[in-house]
């Protein structure tokens, strides 16, 4: 199901990127694939979390940790790039949005699929 939504993802961000490109933002298109990739890296790490949660009757101190330690990253590298000026807000926020429309259509479809079987 991740790599359904990566491809999405990238369905809709790549083109999105090259048109924003004529906008007057000149950081935009990278803003635009920096949030669809951060976007899409923390999914992939909580399925990882939420795997190792399914497969355990308990949460571990490692699993919290990760939780935390996943999120601290995430927001140091988004202030860290904006701080920088290689990114702008709108953009990241954007692909970040992208990614979590594209985490609900395509688990609607697949609870869809999986209900009319």
């Amino acid at each position: 199901m991740i790599k359904k939504i990566a491809r999405n993802t990238a369905i809709i961000l790549i083109p999105a990127a090259i048109v924003s490109a004529f906008l007057p933002w000149e950081n935009l298109p990278f803003s635009l694939l920096i949030g669809g990739l951060l976007g899409i890296m923390n999914i992939r790490a909580l399925s990882w979390s939420i795997e190792g949660i399914i497969g355990t009757s308990s949460v571990t101190m490692k699993m919290l940790f990760f939780s935390q330690f996943r999120f601290v990253m995430l927001a140091l590298i988004v202030v860290l790039l904006a701080y920088l000026k290689l990114v702008t807000i709108p953009g990241i926020m954007a692909g970040f949005s992208v990614v979590f429309s594209q985490v609900l259509f395509v688990g609607m479809r697949h609870a869809n699929k999986s209900s009319d079987s």
